[in-house]
């Protein structure tokens, strides 16, 4: 991934909407990406860049679970022609915004493109932010030593470029210290930390926001499941199959377990309920 400096990235609103066509661009970068809702597919399959040789990458809500992204990563000669065929499928349905990457100097072949789709997938697999709905992972093509570095470099612009426009698809998971937070002085890097203590379970787990995303530290201890109590705020830990009945008005803990350092499948920034009464605080 790239380094600390600063980079200058040139957003095109096409229909002068935030939702709408935008075309993505980076100073010094022969890539071009351009995104657009499903909806307006005819204007999209209108635009030049879409009869390149690329990448593309089908999105929206998975239909099994609305929180998550479900995400489709394919390769043409003619990017138009198979956004066609793709808007055919019934299966399809999930499929909600496009985005295509081509170059505006139309260096990138056939093989280039199956060696991008073949490392985006791989990529998307390994950071895990989206279901994939690519039923295999194609093989990545052997290219010469120097146009598989032009491609790396490539990659490495596409991670840099989708994020800002609101695709997490590639971007890698953070990495924390492995430490435990309050064995040594935070990193200047580091976010806050926060502390949630359930004492009545004797459960504590710590964690921190990363790069947007909030980071179980290792460690911390996670009741097996969560119940949310009819017309309440606040939740409950219940037991799971391995707990006897008995357990349950037992005031001894519950089958608490030590997780491993992770990321959760949820950025921090998402509105999600707190899941007991214990006060979530900021350690400073």
């Amino acid at each position: 991934m790239m380094g600390s400096n600063g980079r200058s990235v040139r957003l095109f609103l096409v229909d002068g909407k935030s939702t709408g066509m935008i075309t993505a661009e980076i100073m010094n970068w022969t890539g071009h990406v351009l995104t657009g809702p499903r909806a307006e597919l005819p204007r999209f399959l209108a635009r030049p860049e879409v009869a390149r040789t690329g990448v593309y990458l089908l999105y929206g809500r998975d239909p099994d679970d609305p929180d998550r992204t479900q995400l489709y990563i394919g390769e043409s000669d003619q990017v138009g022609t198979r956004l066609k065929q793709h808007n055919q499928e019934d299966r399809k349905g999930y499929w909600e915004r496009t985005c295509v990457i081509t170059s505006k100097d139309q260096n990138i072949t056939k093989a280039h493109a199956r060696y991008l789709e073949a490392r985006l997938i791989g990529i998307a697999a390994k950071v895990r932010r989206a279901v994939l709905d690519n039923g295999t992972a194609p093989p990545v093509v052997p290219l010469p030593e120097a146009d598989c570095s032009d491609m790396e470099f490539f990659i490495d612009q596409i991670r840099l470029v989708l994020p800002v426009l609101g695709l997490e698809f590639l971007r890698e998971a953070p990495r924390p210290s492995q430490r435990r937070a309050t064995a040594a002085v935070p990193s200047a890097q580091d976010g806050p930390l926060f502390e949630l203590e359930y004492k009545k379970m004797d459960i504590t787990a710590q964690a921190r926001e990363i790069d947007g995303d909030f980071v179980v530290l290792a460690g911390s201890l996670a009741a097996p499941r969560w119940t949310s109590k009819r017309g309440s705020r606040t939740t409950m830990p219940s037991c799971t199959r391995r707990c006897s009945p008995a357990a349950k008005s037992s005031p001894m803990r519950p089958q608490a377990s030590r997780v491993s350092q992770r990321m959760l499948p949820f950025p921090a920034r998402a509105q999600r309920p707190q899941q007991c009464s214990a006060a979530l605080t900021t350690v400073a």
